[in-house]
């Protein structure tokens, strides 16, 4: 596992580095080397997980511009000292969220995740965390993901039929069902329950 980690990081600094040749570069035959660069990385993700080449490029190497992380959205909400959580379609279960668009302020997009996912209106009250995906979820993602936890209350709504999720529940910190672990682990909804608990002396975590 750890072996494999060193060559995920080497192939996302090999295409990281080449995604910025390609776009600040000037010289012609520096772009072809960029572009060569950026094609070994994705040949080595390929041969790491047994994905098609052509997949891995499809997901891979298809931005341009400098290279950043992409963001995701979790919401923490709470009624009588429980946490909601939403049943994916494979039966696993997570906090609401996903990728924030492109058009939307992080709180924006917390708000309409939970709308889109469980049918609830929420408002955002205050940041629990700004993590690091790849130090805290598994399986490791070729490309960087900050997952941005907040806590939100509930001012309306019900769930309706959609096509991410099949319900919701909420659950004791203590009866927790199979997590969507690559989404939400447990340790992430623990540190949701001890924001909860403390509300006014939380201190956001940066990790």
């Amino acid at each position: 596992m750890e072996q494999n980690k060193i060559w995920l990081d080497w192939a996302v600094e090999l295409q990281s580095l080449a995604q910025a040749g390609l776009t600040y570069g000037k010289d012609v035959y520096d772009k072809e080397r960029y572009e060569r660069i950026r094609e070994i990385s994705a040949e080595m993700l390929s041969h790491m997980s047994e994905i098609p080449l052509k997949k891995v490029k499809d997901i891979f190497c298809n931005e341009t511009g400098y290279q950043t992380p992409k963001i995701d959205t979790r919401a923490a909400i709470f009624k009588e000292n429980k946490i909601l959580l939403v049943r994916e379609n494979n039966g696993a279960w997570s906090l609401p969220g996903g990728w924030c668009d492109v058009n939307v302020s992080v709180g924006e997009n917390t708000v309409k995740e939970v709308k889109e996912e469980s049918g609830l209106d929420v408002e955002v009250e205050r940041l629990i965390a700004i993590q690091d995906r790849a130090k805290h979820n598994k399986p490791l993602y070729a490309y960087g993901v900050c997952k941005i936890f907040s806590l939100c209350r509930v001012i309306g709504g019900e769930f309706k039929e959609n096509i991410e999720t099949t319900g919701f529940e909420y659950f004791a910190e203590d009866s927790l069902p199979l997590l969507a672990g690559e989404k939400s682990n447990e340790e992430q909804i623990k540190m949701c329950f001890d924001c909860y608990r403390q509300a006014d002396k939380w201190e956001v975590i940066f990790e």
